[in-house]
Parts: structure tokens; C-alpha cells; sequence
């Protein structure tokens, strides 16, 4: 799913030159968005995506004011054009949402109705950055006598962070184990692997090797031209080939370390697989797909969906989370439902806009409904049982 807008036939929003404003009060000022060659492209220019090397470090982040030196490293890059935008000097990044302080009477029902998010994932930032330049070792050196240790080591911090806070669960919108210069995505994945392997049931070894394989299931990018990695138009069939060989690049990479166990080089080598067929780099069906593959599978296409990319914009958690819901032919059901009973897109205390109008708070998360949890309207003091309550069947949170 590196190339998910393109393989649903959608029109990814990197494609296009368009202009974005706002409504209402507080206009912004318009953002013109163009492609330009590289080779007219000039110092001072605003980037409008983001260019990521074979590892999935982002090297030049979006919206950033081009130098000689970027301009230099796109060339080197073989990177051919990029998106720019204009209009963009007034605008500044949102700043966060402040919770609205609740009238006592209104505060004392929200204290009665609410119920605890179960434990949560958390890592501290030692770990964090220990953890980034862990990957970005393995990522560097796949041939290092030392490749196996370091992902061990990796795996025991992130595996560390789930058991010290007991977590059987993960709020996907604050998952940021490490930031958008590091390697995000491999990281990520691992610890959601991690997590919905605990819900299937695998056993504290399982646990582990699969934590191992999803922080290495990209591992064969490393073996990808970065002209194709970063291209921000859509990839040629023959480009698309390439890109597709990089589980076969992983499972080569991991092949020869007797040290890693089958079920995770298998993890790496079918995680692009799908149930009715219809994936890759071998088309195997159902229980032909690795245990580990399966599960790697719907971590890894949700962080690739709302992750940026040179070729496409982020989709919402709440998108991505509806996307794989759509799924049904092509994952797992038993690890979809495993993947959505241990997400929280909404934690509790969360405001959030209803469909009826009312701005509503979070007070309670329903198994098997991560998009329909229990809220407090906070202008009528209701309480909307989104999941269970047929009057709400009609109102969904925007």
C-alpha cells in the first residue's frame, strides 16, 4: 500500500495543481499549488511535499523554503520536478484544540458517565530517540554483523513501553514513536503489530518475532532507486515493478541470518499479500499468507494511510479506519476485528463535532464500534450512545 490512492484508482492530490482557501471568518489567503521541472526551480521557492529517502527519512520537510544546498540534493537525487505552493506566507500552522471548560453542572454529569480508556501505549522520549537511530542503523547497514542485535534491541524498548503500561491498546491519532526526520513508519507498525497480536492471542514470543518483523518489513527499500521512492507523480508500470520487489528485496536481505526465525522473514516477504489473491510479490490466497504477514498487513496499511508522502497527501484516522473496514476480500477478518477493537480514535475527553450540530465529549469507547463511541452533548447535556442506541443511528461524529 506505499501506492494506495493509485491502487483504489483514486487521483492522488499530489497530481494536481490546485488552490486551497478557507470559509468563513478568518480567511486565509490563498495557497496555489503547482508542479515545476527541477531544473527551473529557484532558491526561496515553498516545497509542497515531502522528500523521503529509501530508508523513509524525510530529508526535506513540506512547506519548507528551498535553498541551493535542497535544490543540490534533489539533483543528486535524480528527482526530476516537485510540487510548490504560493500564498502561503500568512499561514501558520493550527495551533491545538484547548478543551473547553465544562460548566460545573455539565463537568460533575461528564465525571459520572465517563469510563476510563483502557491502557495505552506510551513511550518516553529517551526512547524514542534511542529507537530512531536504531532503525536508521539498520536501515544504513543491512549487512552489519550487528543488524540482528540492534532490531532485538529495538523491539525489547518498544515491547518494554507496551508491558510497563500494560497496553492493550493504542489511540492511533497520537501514535508518533518517532517524528517525521526518522523512521516513522517501520516503528509504528511494529508497535501496532505488536498490540493487535496480543488481542489474536499469540503468545509472548510471537509477540516479540512479530515486533521484529514489523519494525523490518520495508527493510528491502533500502534496495529502491530513490528517484522512484520520491517521485511525486505516479509510478510507471515498470517503476511500479520495481517498487513492488522491495518484499523480495527484505526477505533476500533477511534470508541468510539463521538467527531470525521463518515466520518473521515470512512476514516480510508476503505483507503486501492479500486474502482473495490480489496482492503481491507471489498472489498466495488465505491461509497461504504467513500468520505474521497478515497481521503486519493491516498496521501497515493504516500508517501508510495517514502518512504523507511525496505522491499523496495524509487520509484521517477516522478515513484510514473506514478504508480497512472496507477491506473484507482482502485482509483477515479475524485480524481486522483484533486491528479495531485495539485502536481508540477517539480517546475519552475528546470534543468532537456532531452531524445534529452539537459539539460533543468523549466519555466512554464501545468493542467493536472505534468510530461510534459514547458522547456527551455539551449544549443539551445528552448522552448519545452512538453505538447501541438506535435514536443516535443517524448521527455520526464529523
Amino acid at each position: 500500500y506505499d501506492r494506495i490512492v493509485m491502487s483504489q484508482g483514486q487521483k492522488p492530490s499530489t497530481l494536481v495543481s490546485a488552490t486551497y482557501k478557507s470559509s468563513g471568518k478568518g480567511k486565509r489567503p490563498m495557497i496555489k499549488r503547482k508542479y515545476v521541472p527541477l531544473r527551473i526551480v529557484q532558491p526561496g521557492m515553498m516545497i509542497d511535499q515531502a522528500i523521503i529517502d529509501r530508508a523513509g527519512r524525510v530529508l526535506i520537510a513540506r512547506r519548507t523554503r528551498l535553498e541551493d544546498f535542497h535544490i543540490d540534493a534533489l539533483k543528486k537525487m535524480w528527482v526530476t520536478g516537485i510540487y510548490t505552493c504560493e500564498g502561503t506566507e500568512d499561514v501558520k500552522p493550527a495551533e491545538a484544540d484547548q478543551t473547553q471548560q465544562l460548566p460545573e453542572p455539565l463537568q460533575k454529569k461528564y465525571d459520572q458517565v465517563k469510563v476510563k480508556d483502557p491502557a495505552k501505549v506510551q513511550i518516553s522520549e529517551s526512547v524514542r530517540s534511542r529507537v530512531a537511530q536504531g532503525v536508521q542503523y539498520l536501515y544504513q547497514d543491512t549487512q552489519s554483523a550487528d543488524f540482528t542485535n540492534a532490531s532485538r534491541s529495538i523491539t525489547d524498548d518498544l515491547l518494554k513501553a507496551i508491558e510497563d503500561n500494560d497496553a492493550v491498546a493504542v489511540d492511533i491519532g497520537a501514535l508518533k514513536v518517532s517524528d517525521e526526520y526518522t523512521f516513522k513508519h517501520s516503528v509504528d507498525v511494529a508497535t501496532m503489530s505488536m498490540i493487535v497480536a496480543r488481542k489474536y492471542g499469540l503468545n509472548d514470543q510471537q509477540v516479540y518475532e512479530i515486533g521484529i518483523a514489523g519494525l523490518l518489513h520495508d527493510i528491502g527499500k533500502s534496495k529502491i532507486p530513490n528517484e522512484i521512492l520520491n517521485k511525486a507523480a505516479r509510478l510507471t508500470d515498470e517503476e511500479f515493478a520495481i517498487m513492488k520487489q522491495h518484499s523480495v528485496y527484505g526477505y533476500r536481505i533477511l534470508q541468510p541470518k539463521e538467527d531470525l526465525s521463518t515466520e518473521i522473514k515470512l512476514g516480510v516477504l508476503q505483507h503486501h499479500e492479500k486474502m482473495n489473491g490480489k496482492g503481491y510479490p507471489m498472489g498466495v490466497t488465505g491461509d497461504k499468507i504467513d500468520l505474521f504477514a497478515r497481521l503486519i498487513s493491516v498496521s501497515d496499511i493504516y500508517d501508510a494511510l495517514v502518512t504523507e508522502r511525496p505522491y499523496k497527501k495524509p487520509f484521517s484516522p477516522r478515513d484510514a479506519v473506514e478504508m480497512i473496514m472496507s477491506m473484507t476480500e482482502e485482509l483477515d477478518i479475524n485480524v481486522m476485528r483484533c486491528f479495531l477493537e485495539s485502536v481508540i480514535l477517539y480517546p475519552v475527553g475528546t470534543d468532537v463535532a456532531l452531524s445534529n450540530g452539537e459539539t460533543a465529549r468523549v466519555v466512554e469507547n464501545i468493542p467493536n464500534a472505534v468510530l461510534r463511541p459514547k458522547v456527551l452533548g455539551l449544549t443539551t447535556g445528552r448522552v448519545y450512545d452512538l453505538a447501541n442506541d438506535v435514536k443516535c443511528a443517524n448521527i455520526i461524529i464529523l
